[in-house]
C-alpha cells in the first residue's frame, strides 16, 4: 500500500497514514468545527501547571504538623505571604516507577510506555483542558521552559495523540507570541499556507475515508488514532484562522532580551500572568528543567550531579540554593496574580494553580510522595495535607487532576489514573 506523508511545518504536525497489514475499519467523521465559547474572559477560570525536572529536597520542605498550624520549613519560609492561598500535599503521586524516565507522568499519571494500552493514551491535565476550552482563546495552551534535560528533561505536556508539545523557551518568543503583530505580508502568507493546509486535510481524510470499507479490526485502532490526529491539527488550523484577523494586546513592557534560565525565569512567570490576564490563553505550563543551570546562581556544579548527592551536606546546601530560588519566583507569581483584578476578585482567585515534579527524590530515583502545591483557584487553602502513602487509603493524585478539571468547567468523572475525585 501507497503510504503518503504530509508535513504541515507551520502546524509543527506530520500526518502520517499509518501502516496497515489489511486494508479498514470504519471511517471516521470528516470534520471537527471549534465549539462554541463559553463566556468572556472576565472571571473565567485558568489553569497554571510548574512542573521541576529534578524535584525538591522533600526533608526541607514538608513540615511534621499537620493541618492550618504547621510550622514553616527551610523551602516553604519563601511562600509566607501567600501561605494563606496555597495547601501543600504530601502522599499524592502516580504509583509509578522510573526515575528521570518517569518525570513525564507528572500532569498525567502515565507512563509512554504504558500509554498504548489506555484508551485515553498519555494525555497531560493542561492538554485535556485545552481540548474543550482551548478555541474560547487564542491559544488553546502555552506550553514554556525548558526544551531538555536528563533524559528528555520535564515533557510536561503530550497530547492525546501521544505527541509532546514543545515548550516555548525564552522570554523573547513568548514575547512576540503575546504580542507582536505579523507584518502585513507575513499575514498574507500565512492566509495561503491555512488554505494549503485545509487542502491538504481534506485530502488526508478523503484517503484515509477510502481505506475505511477495506481494514479488518485488528487495525481498526490504529486508523483510529490516526483520524484523532487529524481532527487535533484540523482544530488547531481553524483556532488560527479564527484568530488571525482579531489584533492582539498591546504590550504592558519592552520586550525582554533571552540571558538564561535563572535570570529568565520572573520574565516566564511574569509574562504568563500577562497572557492569563489579557485572556490570550487560559492555560499554562513551565518547565523547570535542564537548561536552569547552578553556574548562573554561583554554583560551579552539576545539576543533574548534585541530585545525587548521596547525602553530602555541601551538595544539599546547593540544591536548597536553587530549588529556594525557584520557590522564591514561584511566590512572586502567586502575589503578581493576587494583585491583578479579574471581574470582582483577583486572577489568583480565578486561577489553579498546581507546583511541584514528577520525581519525590531524585537521589533514589523515586516517583513516589511528590511534593505537591496547589494554590488560588478558589479552593479553601492554608493547610497541610497529609495523605496515606500506601493502603487502603492511597490517593492517586489524578483525583485531585480530576477536581480541578471540574472545576475548569469539565464534565468529566475520570482522568489518567483516577479512582475517584478527590477535593
Amino acid at each position: 500500500m501507497n503510504r503518503r506523508r504530509f508535513l504541515l511545518q507551520s502546524l509543527g504536525a506530520s500526518l502520517a497514514l499509518p501502516a496497515l497489514p489489511s486494508l479498514v475499519a470504519r471511517a471516521a467523521d470528516g470534520g471537527s468545527a471549534l465549539r462554541a465559547a463559553k463566556g468572556a474572559g472576565t472571571g473565567a477560570r485558568r489553569f497554571v501547571a510548574i512542573g521541576n525536572l529534578l524535584g525538591f529536597q522533600t526533608k526541607h520542605l514538608f513540615p511534621a504538623t499537620t493541618g492550618a498550624a504547621y510550622e514553616s520549613t527551610r523551602l516553604l519560609a519563601p511562600l509566607a505571604e501567600n501561605r494563606r492561598h496555597l495547601t501543600l500535599y504530601r502522599g499524592l503521586d502516580h504509583g509509578v516507577k522510573g526515575g528521570h524516565f518517569a518525570v513525564h507522568s507528572f500532569l498525567s499519571g502515565v507512563l509512554n510506555s504504558e500509554a498504548q494500552n489506555r484508551p485515553s493514551g498519555n494525555v497531560t491535565l493542561d492538554q485535556f483542558m485545552a481540548d474543550e476550552i482551548g478555541p474560547e482563546t487564542r491559544f488553546a495552551s502555552l506550553t514554556v521552559g525548558s526544551e531538555g534535560g536528563i533524559h528528555g528533561g520535564c515533557q510536561l505536556s503530550w497530547t492525546k495523540a501521544g505527541v509532546r508539545v514543545p515548550p516555548i523557551s525564552g522570554p523573547a518568543e513568548l514575547f512576540d507570541r503575546l504580542f507582536v503583530e505579523d507584518a502585513p505580508d507575513r499575514r498574507s502568507r500565512r492566509q495561503g499556507e491555512h488554505r494549503l493546509q485545509a487542502s491538504i486535510l481534506d485530502a488526508v481524510r478523503e484517503d484515509a475515508g477510502r481505506l475505511a470499507r477495506r481494514v479488518d479490526r485488528e487495525d481498526r485502532a490504529k486508523l483510529d488514532e490516526y483520524f484523532t490526529s487529524v481532527r487535533e491539527v484540523e482544530q488547531r488550523l481553524q483556532l488560527r484562522q479564527r484568530w488571525a484577523s482579531q489584533p492582539k494586546p498591546a504590550a504592558p513592557l519592552d520586550r525582554p532580551v533571552n540571558r538564561n534560565k535563572v535570570e529568565d525565569l520572573p520574565l516566564l512567570y511574569e509574562l504568563i500572568a500577562l497572557a492569563l490576564h489579557t485572556d490570550s490563553t487560559r492555560i499554562a505550563t513551565l518547565e523547570i528543567g535542564g537548561d536552569f543551570l547552578p553556574q548562573n546562581l554561583g554554583i560551579d556544579k552539576s545539576y543533574h550531579g548534585l541530585s545525587h548527592h548521596g547525602n553530602d551536606e555541601s551538595a544539599i546546601q546547593h540544591l536548597l540554593t536553587l530549588e529556594t530560588y525557584q520557590i522564591l519566583q514561584f511566590n512572586r507569581f502567586l502575589t503578581r496574580l493576587a494583585g491583578l483584578r479579574d471581574g470582582g476578585g483577583s486572577l489568583l482567585d480565578a486561577t489553579t494553580v498546581l507546583f511541584g515534579s514528577g520525581i519525590g527524590d531524585a537521589n533514589t530515583h523515586k516517583n513516589s510522595d511528590l511534593p505537591v502545591i496547589l494554590a488560588g483557584g478558589g479552593y479553601r487553602h492554608g493547610e497541610f495535607k497529609r495523605l496515606p502513602a500506601s493502603g487502603p487509603g492511597k490517593v492517586p493524585l489524578c483525583n485531585l487532576f480530576v477536581d480541578i478539571a471540574q472545576r475548569m468547567g469539565l464534565e468529566t468523572g475520570a482522568f489518567g489514573t483516577s479512582t475517584g475525585r478527590f477535593a
